[in-house]
C-alpha cells in the first residue's frame, strides 16, 4: 500500500499558506523574506539585566519558548546560518537574552532562555522571568514575540502560562510549530485546529500559525516573509 503521509502534510501545508485568503504568501512577499534574510548576520550581545541591553534603534522581533523546543534551530534556519546560535543536546542552555543583528543595523533578533526544563537554581529562573517580563514591557523596539511550540506536544501548561503573561502585557505574539516533520499529518491537523481556537480566545495572540521544521526548511521561506512585513 502507498505511503500518502508525506502528500497529506503537503497538502495541509500549502493550503495553510498558499491557499489561505487572509494572508498573503505570494512569490513577491516570500522573495522580500529572502532578500531580507541574505544580508549579514552577527552575534552582539547576550543581556541579563536591563541594563546591559543594546541601545533601542531598530526594531526587535523575539523568539520564547519551551527548552528543546528548536529555538537555536530556527534561528540558524531563517538567517541561513548554521551556527549563529548555539544549538545544544542538554535544555535550558540559553540563560540570557541574546541578540543577533541584521543586516546593517536594519533590524534584529532576540533569542529568549528557554522555559520549562532548564537546570538552574530558582532564584535564577526568576530572574530571567522577570528579565523577559521588563524586556517586553518597556522595550519600545519589540514588533513581536514567537512563541514556539513543538507539534508534537501541543500547547502545554507552561505553553499556556507564557500565553496568559504575554495577554497581561498586552504584546503582540504569534505561535510558531515546530519539528512537523515529525508527526503525522492527521495529528499535524488536530493541532493546528487546537492551536487556531486557543489564539481566538487570547487578546494578544495572532490569529495566523506557521508551520516549520528545522531540518525540512518546511514553512521558512514563509516565517522569513511574514518577519518581513513587521520591519
Amino acid at each position: 500500500m502507498a505511503n500518502n503521509e508525506p502528500n497529506e502534510q503537503a497538502e495541509i501545508i500549502e493550503t495553510n499558506y498558499l491557499k489561505n485568503l487572509d494572508f498573503d504568501f505570494g512569490v513577491e512577499v516570500t522573495e522580500k523574506g529572502k532578500k531580507l534574510f541574505s544580508q549579514p548576520v552577527k552575534f552582539i550581545a547576550a543581556s541579563n539585566s536591563m541594563q546591559s541591553l543594546p541601545e533601542e534603534s531598530v526594531p526587535e522581533v523575539a523568539f520564547a519558548g519551551r527548552s528543546n523546543v528548536g529555538k537555536s534551530s530556527l534561528i540558524n534556519s531563517i538567517t541561513g546560518r548554521k551556527f549563529i546560535a548555539r544549538t545544544s543536546q542538554n535544555p535550558g542552555r540559553t540563560q540570557q537574552l541574546n541578540f543577533f543583528e541584521i543586516g546593517n543595523e536594519n533590524f534584529r533578533l532576540v533569542d529568549f532562555p528557554g522555559f520549562g526544563y532548564a537546570k538552574a537554581s530558582k532564584t535564577s529562573i526568576q530572574s530571567w522571568n522577570r528579565l523577559i517580563k521588563s524586556y517586553i514591557k518597556y522595550r519600545s523596539t519589540l514588533k513581536r514575540v514567537l512563541l514556539l511550540i513543538d507539534s508534537r506536544r501541543g500547547i502545554t501548561a507552561s505553553d499556556k502560562e507564557a500565553m496568559d503573561a504575554f495577554n497581561k502585557l498586552a504584546v503582540s505574539y504569534q505561535i510558531i510549530l515546530t519539528k512537523v516533520d515529525k508527526i503525522k499529518a492527521k495529528e499535524l491537523q488536530f493541532t493546528i485546529e487546537k492551536v487556531k481556537d486557543e489564539c481566538n480566545v487570547n487578546s494578544a495572540a495572532h490569529p495566523f500559525v506557521h508551520l516549520t521544521s528545522s531540518v525540512k526548511g518546511t514553512g521558512i521561506d514563509f516565517l522569513r516573509a511574514d518577519i518581513a512585513r513587521l520591519i
